[in-house]
């Protein structure tokens, strides 16, 4: 997709389409279903609408009238707990799963279809019967007792509450059974146009080296059980290298060998010369997931996410990047690189008021990038700037990936926003002194446009009125937060409706605008969601099977100190960047990494005020390392983001040279929090 700068800009609008990926078959069986599936998910979206003003209304009573009521606090994770559950199979009948495309798109359609029946088959359907099965007897158990909330005045039948998770898996069955149709029907008409491109022969390569590679490292180990939690690791790396979604891949593998390890359980797998294992793992130990998602699906924290991808949507719609853009371009017009610094400055911006980079990415693609090339910049500069202005708002807070953060690592949301401030303004400020000095050196690569003038006193208040109603927003969201005035959750919920006000004062907002964020919240909380519900049943296999223990062994005997063993963390966590997302890593990799750390000894100021300021230094660390990778090919979701709104004349090897410097400069920012670790701690030491 692309768009000349004289074409109306709708960012969301250009987010969805890249997000989802429309089916081609036309199966009328198939398009029924998923035309059913999306009808209930266009009607559950709504409720985020209702849960903006469940917290908003819960704000109002709390602070005006001094009141508070447990029922809405109640109804706030009853709204996000229908709207992910649900929008689960919205999300794959929209084909909006996260992946990894490395293999995957260089693929013919054929073979993509059958890894996906394959994959359904496999890894999807064994964790779809789990869930509905041992959801209904949990739902039903509930419903037995009449169950109600645990506060006296909450809500009652809390059952009905429970019967979401078997409802939504049954949904996600019929999504699945569509896939199975729609794929099964294609492969039977076989189009000419579905064999271009490889075919699995380059699966097969892959998942023979990953085989390999795990055959050789469980050597490396003693016990049966140690040999299977590698096993299962390598296996759930490998089967990403497919293309199939991430969220399925990880409930799959968690499934199956919980499976393998009832056989060792049982003797039944003495043939393979193995030693039986004690792990205690079988069908009903797995149905304890269940109980997990609930305590997810009702976790007044998380509730804040939705809310937070509504409050960035919403602000993207606004108008308010515009008007900054217009304004800002006069105020450094004359200034070398003016463009390009003027896309970082509105991305810092945009970063303290959304955390959604893909949508923050396709807003400064879309707003910036035929500017620049009409200013004659260069194709590398260009792109590299503005996946790197976009990704800021995964650091600066608020942040999705910092609730989800200290959510997995039991930390204050609000200590870990405060701590990320420092950090995520010197990542921008390195931005920019990067672009002044280059500029400089090399007027070339980003010239001053034809006809500029100096900037006056209109401009600078043209600049003002744009950015103040930003930074209103930003202070009454972050500010409360800060001050301890307000929860993250009810701060998100008046981020969001502080976010559409604007849309409405700067008359930008239409149905058809709320419906677009209505919808790509919907889509990105679900997708998110998957994951979660994954990484549940992956981890806790994981652990049974002693995977956390033989990490933390495998790491503390490396001898390399509390320092060095932080870089190496940091190192495996850089590494993983390339070919996982942030949210594998957050929800996986991170919670394993809590004891080691927190057992390391390190004396990290806390200013006699922090909790835990060694573990909140680590987390601020490790997401500075994940803000690489959004820019680090092949799975870089900047890059992917970019590729679809950049002008023809841009090529990916632009994109890939041009995100280059910005790594380095996201690498030196990380030493920078390393060696001053006060960079992190000190805030939150003195907001209290």
């Amino acid at each position: 997709m692309t768009q000349s700068h004289t074409d109306p800009v709708d960012p969301v609008a250009a987010y969805v389409d890249i997000s989802e990926h429309p089916e081609m078959d036309n199966q009328p069986v198939a398009v029924g279903i998923d035309r059913f599936v999306k009808t209930v998910g266009s009607i559950v979206m709504w409720a985020n609408v209702l849960l903006v003003g469940a917290i908003v209304t819960q704000v109002l009573f709390r602070y005006l009238l001094n009141q508070s009521f447990p029922k809405l606090d109640e109804i706030q994770w009853h709204f996000y707990g229908l709207v992910t559950m649900i929008g689960i199979s919205y999300a794959m009948v929209t084909d909006s799963h996260v992946r990894v495309d490395l293999l995957y798109m260089q693929l013919n359609k054929r073979a993509q279809r059958i890894i996906e029946v394959v994959g359904i088959l496999a890894l999807l359907a064994p964790f779809i019967y789990l869930m509905i099965d041992q959801g209904f007897d949990y739902f039903y158990e509930s419903f037995r007792v009449n169950e109600r909330s645990s506060s006296p005045i909450g809500l009652p039948a809390r059952w009905a509450f429970k019967a979401v998770i078997p409802i939504s898996f049954v949904l996600l069955a019929f999504a699945a059974v569509s896939r199975l149709i729609h794929d099964g029907h294609a492969l039977w008409v076989n189009r000419a146009n579905d064999q271009k491109g490889s075919g699995l022969r380059l699966i097969f390569i892959s998942l023979a080296l990953f085989g390999l590679v795990a055959y050789g490292l469980t050597f490396l180990v003693e016990t049966t059980e140690e040999k299977l939690v590698i096993t299962m690791f390598i296996s759930f790396i490998a089967l990403l290298f497919t293309g199939f979604p991430v969220a399925w891949t990880l409930a799959g593998v968690g499934v199956i060998f919980c499976g393998i390890a009832y056989q060792f359980d049982s003797g039944s797998m003495n043939w393979t010369g193995l030693e039986e294992t004690l792990t205690g793992l079988d069908y009903l130990a797995l149905g304890a997931v269940v109980n997990r998602i609930y305590a997810t699906m009702s976790n007044a924290v998380l509730v804040a996410l939705p809310m937070f991808i509504f409050m960035g949507l919403m602000l993207d719609e606004s108008g308010v990047a515009e008007r900054l853009m217009t304004s800002m371009q006069r105020l450094f017009g004359k200034t070398r690189g003016g463009l390009a610094i003027t896309v970082t400055v509105i991305g810092i911006i945009l970063a303290a008021s959304t955390g959604i980079i893909g949508a923050s990415v396709v807003l400064l693609g879309v707003l910036s990038l035929p500017s620049m090339m009409q200013q004659k910049y260069s194709r590398s500069l260009a792109s590299g700037v503005v996946a790197a202005s976009g990704t800021l708002g995964i650091l600066i807070p608020p942040s999705i990936m910092l609730v989800i953060m200290a959510d997995q690592m039991a930390l204050s949301v609000g200590d870990l926003f405060m701590a990320a401030v420092f950090p995520g303004v010197i990542l921008g400020g390195l931005y920019l002194l990067y672009l002044f000095i280059v500029s400089y050196l090399n007027p070339k690569l980003a010239p001053v446009p034809e006809g500029a003038v100096a900037p006056d006193w209109a401009a600078v208040r043209d600049v003002l009125i744009a950015v103040l109603p930003t930074f209103a927003l930003i202070l009454a969201v972050l500010g409360s937060i800060f001050a301890g005035i307000a929860t993250p959750t009810e701060a998100s919920g008046v981020g969001a409706l502080g976010a559409t006000l604007l849309a409405v004062g700067y008359r930008k907002l239409t149905l058809k605008k709320l419906v677009n964020v209505l919808k790509s919240t919907f889509n990105t909380t679900a997708y998110i969601f998957a994951i979660f519900l994954g990484a549940t049943v992956f981890s806790y296999v994981l652990r049974e099977l002693g995977g956390d223990a033989l990490i933390e062994d495998m790491i503390g005997s490396t001898g390399f100190g509390p320092h060095g063993t932080i870089l190496m963390i940091l190192f495996i966590v850089f590494l993983l960047g390339f070919v996982l997302d942030w949210i594998e890593i957050t929800l996986i990799v991170l919670p394993l990494m809590r004891p080691i750390v927190a057992g390391l000894g390190l004396d990290i100021p806390g200013f006699d005020v922090v909790d835990e300021p060694t573990l909140i230094w680590f987390v601020i660390l490790v997401a500075v390392t994940l803000q690489t990778s959004f820019l680090t090919p092949p799975v870089g979701f900047a890059l992917f983001y970019l590729k679809g709104v950049c002008p023809p004349e841009i090529k990916l090897m632009d994109i890939y040279r041009g995100v280059v410097p910005f790594v380095l400069l996201q690498l030196l920012g990380l030493m920078l929090v390393f060696f001053w670790p006060a960079l992190a701690t000190w805030l939150p030491a003195v907001a209290y």
